[in-house]
């Protein structure tokens, strides 16, 4: 049986069923790329502000973005099951959702998959890398009922 324990954290205000969509993506995510080991992550939604702020400390980029994922690297003793933080601001999916058309849940969802793949190892910063990321990713959100994203959606 799976073990996921994933900790939604919010600095901005963010409604329950809108906490429980991500949840619902994040382990969607584990059990499509067949994790079955114990695994834990932190996901934080959060203001434009403290997004780029982070951005700026960790990437070196001064700019809004809409998700950041950190890997755990090597474990420490006793949080081995720890694979990392994803950082998602909730203004630029608000934003993201409406250009896109969709609903702020399947923006939420697409930002949730995506920053998991990455804590998994995926990237996409070859051709080929981000065909096998997206193909990954459409799949997940077929399963929870949203449209595929195109390969130059996210970044």
């Amino acid at each position: 049986m799976n073990q996921f324990l994933v900790e939604i954290e919010s600095e901005v205000a963010v409604d329950e069923p809108l906490t429980s969509q991500i949840m619902v993506a994040a382990v969607a995510t584990l059990i499509h790329e067949g994790i079955e080991e114990p695994v834990e992550l932190t996901i934080l939604l959060t203001s434009d502000e403290r997004i780029r702020e982070l951005n700026r400390q960790y990437s070196g980029e001064d700019k809004v973005t809409d998700v950041l994922s950190f890997p755990a690297g090597d474990p420490m003793p006793g949080a081995e099951s720890y694979i990392g933080d994803i950082v998602i601001s909730v203004p630029m999916a608000v934003l993201q959702a409406s250009a896109a058309r969709h609903s702020i849940t399947d923006e939420m969802r697409l930002l949730t998959i995506h920053a998991i793949l990455h804590l998994l190892g995926y990237d996409h910063a070859d051709a080929d890398e981000m065909r096998n990321m997206w193909s990954r990713q459409n799949k997940i959100l077929a399963k929870l009922g949203v449209s595929p994203v195109e390969e130059n959606r996210l970044s």
